[in-house]
């Protein structure tokens, strides 16, 4: 039996980005029919670093099990990958493993992208993204692909990096992304907002956030330090998760624990598949935060290997 070996210049080359998020919104309703196997992640634990697995099954459309691992060691050396090997979740035979850092960030992307479906208006135009790195690139793919977007803003607290982004992702996908100077300038009429920042401490104010905005948050979101301030949450009418019992795994608990809105996050499968509504009027402010499904890697894994079994016949 063959299998395949991929990486990252394989993911880029293949990739598209709606079918992969297709592919996360079946998983959804995998894990809203209870045929999802998706635990915390856990680690294993040195004096060095860790190396952190997360690990899923999708039993009954996609019929994929496997583990993503990868490592947080904090030295500069070359070589540091993550892996996501796929089985058969019938037979247990080995279908392939994708090598390289691209496909964490693309299923993030489209995690986000299916949140943006689920909950953002139907006619939202104008996109705010705060962060310039790479999963504000995969979040900014995602929602053009969800939404006639006719619009981006983006802001980073470094100038460089976001007239850097601006530019190669305005050529990338062919629409004009306008470098901001302020946060507020960048979110106040958005329709949708992307934070996807590394920061301990909130990068907007709840006060800018026009009516019938959706935002989704993906950067640091616990009590030690989140990018949204608790504001936001108090202006949601409807806030999601992806995983609720990886966002209780924490050790660190999540930044809305203990708070008057903890109980008000619902699962996005519930969204996903209509059990509960993404938001009940177009003024409705809307919250998704983005804390990693396990075994959405090993379904977008085995979608990329699908793309290329079908190129490889052409």
């Amino acid at each position: 039996m063959s299998y395949q070996v991929l990486t990252d210049s394989d993911v880029l080359r293949l990739t598209r980005m709606k079918p992969v998020i297709e592919a996360i919104e079946r998983v959804f309703r995998e894990q809203a029919n209870a045929t999802l196997v998706s635990p915390p992640r856990f680690q294993l634990e040195t004096e060095n670093g860790n190396l952190v697995f997360t690990a899923g099954a999708a039993t009954e459309t996609e019929k994929v099990i496997g583990f993503r691992v990868y490592d947080t060691y904090s030295n500069d050396h070359s070589g540091h990958e993550q892996l996501v090997s796929v089985f058969d979740s019938v037979t247990g035979v080995f279908k392939g493993v994708i090598i390289g850092n691209s496909l964490g960030a693309l299923r993030t992307g489209a995690i986000g992208g299916a949140a943006i479906n689920a909950m953002s208006r139907s006619d939202a135009e104008q996109l705010a993204i705060i962060g310039t790195g790479i999963q504000a690139r995969t979040q900014l793919e995602a929602a053009i692909a969800i939404r006639d977007i006719k619009r981006v803003l983006v802001y980073s607290r470094n100038d460089i990096n976001r007239k850097k982004f601006a530019e190669v992702m305005s050529e990338k996908l062919d629409l004009d992304i306008i470098p901001m100077d302020s946060p507020k300038k960048c979110v106040e009429k958005a329709d949708i907002i992307i934070c996807a920042t590394n920061s301990r401490s909130p990068v907007i104010d709840a006060d800018w956030l026009k009516p019938g905005v959706h935002i989704n948050t993906v950067g640091p979101k616990s009590m030690n330090g989140h990018e949204l301030p608790i504001e936001v949450a108090g202006k949601s009418s409807v806030i999601s998760t992806d995983s609720l019992e990886q966002l209780r795994a924490y050790s660190t608990p999540h930044f809305l624990a203990n708070t008057p809105y903890e109980q008000n996050i619902v699962q996005l499968s519930d969204i996903v598949t209509g059990k509960t509504p993404g938001r009940t009027s177009i003024n409705d402010v809307t919250l998704f935060c983005s804390v990693g499904l396990s075994g959405t890697e090993v379904v977008v894994a085995n979608e990329i290997m699908k793309m290329a079994e079908k190129l490889a016949r052409i």
